[in-house]
């Protein structure tokens, strides 16, 4: 297969319905999601896997700080109140 254009029907023969230039976008870049139908059919064309068509990539991060101190302890609810709303007539 030379042209994405030639994707365009075989798409259309397992019921998805993309246009040219969407299947160009689709095949030249990287796409932020791909829904599964269109997966399933880009791997049935291509006799691939999934794994065949997307790289990952995982890598270990540290973790997070945050802006409080070392050391984290439970807050004590219980001497946390509510105060009462006391609501004033209009001047």
């Amino acid at each position: 297969m030379f042209s994405t254009t030639e994707l365009v029907p075989l798409l259309t023969d397992r019921g998805i319905k993309l246009s040219a230039s969407q299947v160009h976008r689709l095949v030249t870049g990287t796409p932020e999601r791909l829904s599964l139908p269109v997966l399933a059919a880009l791997c049935d064309i291509l006799e691939v896997t999934p794994a065949d068509l997307i790289a990952t990539k995982a890598e270990n991060r540290d973790v997070r700080r945050t802006g409080t101190t070392g050391d984290l302890r439970a807050v004590d609810t219980t001497a946390i109140r509510p105060k009462r709303a006391r609501l004033r007539p209009d001047p």
